[in-house]
């Protein structure tokens, strides 16, 4: 493997790692020789090292990803809007696009509702600490980790052979055929899916359990006397009651979501019809060479962001 570092093609970037570096010195500089003045003056100058990072670190590559967007594959010749046209035309940019909505839609539907009833079950029972212990373990698991992990729950033998995935045993074991489940479209974007809601529906249990908790037990007790069942308690008074919490809950989901990229990297690097957005993104910029279609996925990926953002802020300043 050839290691040998060109400073030649890489001194732009040298130039602008130590211009962002004398920058931030030179800043925390200047508070050190005014930090004795007034307080507004003084507060301004404290933001300004991390105004500065956040110039360096997030303005300007977004502002270079989108200007590389209307370039070629090689970043030497402008093509316009080609790259855009390319993504709503062509069959395999539009299969990614189809499976990215179909994670957008199902993930936060499944692992708001699973973690909702999950949360409502065991409200108040007497191993209730255990049963969120145990739903909450694999948020303490990498997507990589949890990938790996269901790859061999999906895993696949010939019939003739002995299983070594838990799913296909227990087919074998009700009489069925073993079955290649990640390499089954469109089913396989399915399977993808339950690996992201087993990891998430912990979250979205804690957090919709200490909303129920949050419920005035006069609002309870209240619904109670006046005949509610279980379902009229759940539907009339626990949803309502904890509607800010669901939409948080379905809002996080949805931006994880968005930006999802190491489940399908380590389970199928997209193969077999199951690539979205962040996955082809990357293929596209660094495996591919088109580097030009790689950074019009990521705009379009943070067009799609934008507006789940701005509903979760306008849902926190309501409450």
């Amino acid at each position: 493997m050839d290691l040998d570092f060109d400073f030649g093609a890489e001194q732009p970037k040298l130039v602008m790692l130590l211009l962002g570096v004398v920058a931030f010195l030179a800043v925390v500089g200047l508070i050190i020789l005014v930090l004795d003045r007034t307080s507004r003056f003084t507060a301004t100058i404290m933001l300004a090292p991390a105004l500065i990072l956040m110039t360096i670190g997030l303005l300007v590559p977004t502002i270079r990803t989108a200007l590389l967007s209307f370039m070629s594959g090689d970043s030497q010749r402008f093509v316009g809007l080609d790259n855009y046209v390319w993504m709503f035309t062509q069959p395999e940019a539009l299969l990614t696009l189809r499976n990215t909505l179909i994670w957008l839609v199902l993930t936060p539907l499944l692992v708001t509702s699973i973690g909702l009833v999950y949360a409502v079950l065991v409200d108040r029972t007497r191993f209730e600490r255990l049963a969120k212990a145990l739903v909450f373990l694999p948020m303490a698991i990498s997507f990589v980790g949890a990938g790996i992990i269901w790859k061999f729950v999906y895993a696949y033998r010939p019939e003739e052979a002995d299983q070594i995935g838990l799913l296909n045993q227990i087919m074998v074991w009700l009489g069925g055929e073993p079955r290649q489940w990640l390499l089954e479209a469109p089913y396989n974007t399915f399977f993808l899916i339950l690996v992201l809601v087993w990891i998430q529906a912990g979250f979205a249990t804690v957090v919709l359990s200490a909303a129920i908790k949050g419920i005035p037990a006069e609002i309870v007790e209240a619904a109670k006397l006046d005949g509610a069942g279980p379902f009229s308690m759940f539907f009339r008074v626990t949803l309502p009651s904890i509607r800010n919490a669901v939409i948080v809950v379905g809002v996080t989901q949805a931006i994880g979501t968005l930006k999802l990229f190491d489940i399908v990297r380590t389970m199928t690097n997209g193969n077999f019809d199951t690539s979205v957005i962040a996955v082809d993104m990357y293929n596209n910029a660094f495996r591919f060479g088109e580097t030009g279609k790689g950074a019009a996925l990521a705009v379009f990926l943070f067009v799609l962001v934008m507006p789940i953002v701005w509903y979760q802020r306008k849902v926190q300043k309501a409450r």
